[in-house]
């Protein structure tokens, strides 16, 4: 398909916000990183910006191959990355590299993959496309769960790496698909009750027994309340938090007059960036940057529902749901408001592999948008 019809039906306010809060993103990463980067790893204080604009740049020439394919060729390559995805998971159990007590990663030297991340749009992309042919295909029950089975895998192998954080927005992801695909109510329904019983006998083992299958600091996490009075064990970095944003103020300190980020927020430029960003730039800053988050959300639901395709609408509900859910673990976490679990802040966080997956799934939605423009042409 030619460039010029693409630019002429890709959402042009979505793209704008996008860019904007990449822009601001890729700021606050320096700004944030710069201390840690030269006092605590002994590189340039340049080190995670450059990396940062690296990842940017591979993401959009992604992006620029991307939206070329229609969506429904998407599906066709989602098979193969699924199974390439699931047998990653495998591998890293046996040799992944640890961080943060987590098995999470493949090393490569000068950067680190993270599978599970790539995993929650290569899900969004394989249900879209199972799902596409409409009610009158999944009256069974084989037909209707096989995927979801295939999903259940895994959100296991996820969880024993263990990443928390992942697993639960892996699963909720996938649950607000299922309640979303065209699939027969009863099978449906019955399927909801089963699972909602589960989670709650899970749920008993988990925390009704002294021991269980989380870990002794993944049980840690759920006593997040009055997290300064743990200033000097698991409270040290929603405290260091709380006094970042109290610096902060309205206006802000100021760009790069960060003091958190003197190592006294471990870091800061990962998953308690949003706390140098109201440091430094304000309240107000912060306030603006959750309405950007607002609208960029709203923004994919209304090419979703715009779409005449059950595909198109699942692609753009499933991404809406994956940004929606980073966004509010990662902010409900750094405000002590649940527990803390590692995970990245769309456009902010420093990471390459979050940061590529979020270029895609926002590609995949104006692919969506490009191929409603074309439609509504045509008719």
């Amino acid at each position: 398909m030619a460039m010029r019809k693409i630019l002429k039906y890709i959402d042009k306010p979505l793209l704008v916000v996008t860019v904007i809060l990449f822009i601001i993103g890729l700021i606050m990463v320096f700004s944030a990183s710069n201390v840690t980067a030269y006092m605590s790893h002994a590189v340039s204080p340049y080190n995670y910006f450059m990396k940062q604009a690296i990842f940017l740049v591979v993401g959009v020439f992604l992006s620029l191959v991307m939206i070329r394919f229609n969506t429904k060729s998407y599906g066709f390559f989602s098979w193969g990355l699924l199974l390439i995805g699931i047998a990653s998971l495998v591998a890293l159990l046996a040799i992944g590299t640890a961080k943060n007590e987590a098995v999470s990663w493949f090393d490569l030297g000068f950067v680190s993959i993270q599978p599970s991340e790539f995993m929650k749009v290569i899900t969004i992309v394989f249900l879209a496309h199972y799902y596409d042919k409409g009610k009158s295909r999944f009256t069974s029950w084989g037909k209707s769960l096989f995927p979801i089975g295939i999903c259940a895998i895994v959100a296991g192998l996820v969880f024993l790496q263990p990443d928390l954080g992942t697993t639960i927005i892996y699963t909720i992801i996938v649950g607000v698909l299922f309640l979303a695909v065209p699939i027969s109510p009863e099978i449906k329904y019955k399927t909801v009750f089963m699972i909602l019983g589960l989670i709650a006998f899970g749920g008993m083992i988990l925390f009704g027994s002294g021991k269980g299958v989380l870990l002794e600091r993944q049980m840690a996490r759920f006593d997040f309340k009055n997290p300064c009075d743990r200033i000097l064990d698991t409270g040290n970095q929603v405290c260091n938090c709380y006094i970042a944003m109290n610096n902060g103020g309205l206006t802000g300190v100021g760009l790069g007059n960060s003091t958190q980020k003197y190592l006294y927020l471990p870091e800061a430029y990962t998953d308690f960036i949003f706390a140098i960003i109201v440091e430094e730039l304000g309240v107000i800053t912060g306030v603006l940057i959750i309405l950007c988050y607002f609208f960029v959300i709203l923004r994919i639901l209304l090419i979703g529902r715009a779409s005449p395709t059950n595909r198109g609408a699942t692609l753009c509900y499933g991404v809406a749901v994956y940004i929606f859910l980073h966004v509010a673990i990662n902010l409900m976490g750094i405000m002590g408001m649940m527990p803390m679990t590692g995970v990245p802040l769309p456009f902010m966080s420093y990471g390459g592999s979050f940061t590529i997956c979020l270029i895609a799934a926002l590609t995949i939605v104006q692919r969506v948008s490009v191929e409603n423009g074309i439609l509504k042409e045509r008719t």
